[in-house]
């Protein structure tokens, strides 16, 4: 029988951190005044003791390495505890969030997927507004960790490729975990505090710089207002989106950089292929918003910058309603959420370099249909792709789309039209956050959902979040047994 004490012990530690966390917000509701520092101090309270006792339980178990099954359920667990536990504070609180609506927000959070269920965000408690953005913040820095550390290990989705940057970490997860996370975690930390002075410095407020820096880097998108970011213009679009791309492009570059090697993310063959691909959009946006539109150029290019960059990372903030710009851009708008941005990075979706090897595939596969003796193996970034490498981004794609037809599928079955169940499943999958039309659009969230959806797409943003085949391991009996 598989030993759960080591499993355990990593999730009690986190769930006490998380309840820790909660004392930030306490502090500020009980400052403002409105009464709601109850909720977080009760909160706080149960989720420490609860996390602090499963840990002390387990701490005999612990040993230095984790079988694949150990990890997998470890990879799960974290990603379910956290939202249930990070839901307490919406329902002790005055947010008037039933128990679904309340998991849906906290799994919205710290899976960084930014849909929201919240209306009235302008008037809202700054304790939950900061939550809001603590749940994003800390959901960043933790899909850094996972994707650097345990999915290249567990072989997912063609993250292995990553392996030798993540260290050689197999059969030593939790000591290397940590060696790792110390380093991005400072990378993280410094590009937060850049962010927060940097909105400051262009007139937001501490409170709006803090909880919008949050929520930028680590690509969320929670806002404190209803109107997302279209409360701000000009300079502070262009801040957001510079932000927003450094949060979009593998932190482990960041980490080489720190060591001297300056030209690390130039050389990433997926940075160059992000950068191009969001610069090709941009110009083609701004084109046809100038046509379109009477749009002067720095507007059309400032509103293409930000909400492609928004998009394209996962971030979900809108500065404008883009419902508004004709089918076409609608229609770029949806399939540039499905590229997203690197791994490795706090961004989200199918990520850039699968595409890459993708691409890498067919142009052998054409090669060989052109010289059938001739010998055409793909690369990428001057290495041979491997064949299970190769077998497990293909494996990838068809499980997305296969997954991504279904969780539509239920939508419909829920009620939903036809672009709210295809377009929320893309967002929640991907973990974009906004989808498409009237209800979930930029200019819409989804309070209005009934419940069956949202806890349908409450576990389409577990999946997503966790790369679609580790959820889906642990429900093979062969798994366990292997």
């Amino acid at each position: 029988m598989m030993d759960l004490r080591p499993v355990g012990y990593v999730i009690g530690l986190l769930v006490t951190a998380l309840g820790l966390a909660m004392l930030g917000p306490m502090a500020v509701d009980l400052i403002e005044g409105r009464g709601h520092w109850t909720a977080f101090a009760e909160s706080a309270v149960i989720t420490a003791l609860v996390g602090g006792l499963v840990a002390l339980s387990c701490q005999n178990g612990v040993k230095e390495g984790l079988s694949i099954q150990q990890t997998f359920l470890l990879t799960t667990g974290v990603w379910v505890a956290l939202p249930l536990f990070g839901a307490l504070p919406f329902i002790l609180g005055d947010s008037d969030l039933s128990l679904i609506d309340a998991v849906f927000e906290a799994m919205s959070g710290l899976t960084t997927t930014g849909a929201t269920v919240m209306t009235g965000l302008d008037d809202m408690p700054r304790g939950i507004l900061l939550w809001r953005g603590i749940l994003q913040w800390l959901g960043g820095i933790g899909i850094i960790v996972v994707a650097m550390v345990f999915l290249p290990e567990l072989r997912v989705g063609g993250m292995q490729i990553f392996r030798a940057e993540s260290f050689d970490t197999f059969g030593k997860i939790l000591p290397r975990a940590t060696q790792i996370a110390s380093q991005i975690s400072a990378i993280y930390v410094s590009v937060t505090v850049a962010c927060i002075s940097t909105y400051i410095l262009l007139g937001m407020s501490v409170f709006d710089a803090v909880t919008h820096a949050f929520t930028t880097v680590s690509t969320g998108g929670m806002s404190n207002y209803d109107a997302s970011f279209a409360t701000f213009s000009g300079p502070l679009e262009y801040a957001a989106a510079i932000f927003m791309l450094l949060s979009a492009l593998p932190f482990v570059r960041y980490v080489q950089m720190l060591n001297g090697k300056f030209d690390a993310p130039l050389l990433d063959v997926q940075v160059r292929g992000f950068l191009y691909t969001l610069a090709v959009l941009v110009a083609l946006t701004t084109v046809l918003l100038t046509q379109i539109f009477p749009h002067h150029w720095e507007q059309a290019f400032r509103e293409a910058l930000f909400n492609i960059t928004s998009i394209i990372s996962g971030t979900g903030y809108a500065s404008v309603n883009y419902m508004l710009w004709g089918p076409f851009l609608i229609t770029i708008f949806f399939f540039i959420g499905l590229i997203g941005g690197c791994a490795g990075s706090t961004a989200c979706s199918i990520k850039i370099f699968r595409y890459q090897i993708l691409l890498a595939s067919i142009a052998s596969q054409i090669k060989k249909i052109r010289a059938p003796h001739g010998v055409f193996t793909p690369k990428y970034s001057g290495r041979t792709i491997s064949d299970d490498v190769l077998n497990s981004v293909m494996s990838f794609f068809v499980f997305f789309t296969l997954t991504l037809g279904f969780v539509a599928v239920m939508l419909s079955f829920t009620g939903l039209d036809f672009v709210t169940a295809i377009s929320g499943a893309a967002a929640t999958l991907a973990n974009i956050g906004p989808g498409l039309g009237d209800v979930i659009g930029p200019a819409g969230n989804y309070a209005s959902l009934n419940d069956a959806a949202k806890v349908i797409l409450t576990c389409s943003m577990l999946i997503g979040r966790l790369e679609l085949l580790v959820v889906s391991a642990l429900l093979i009996p062969a798994f366990w047994r292997g």
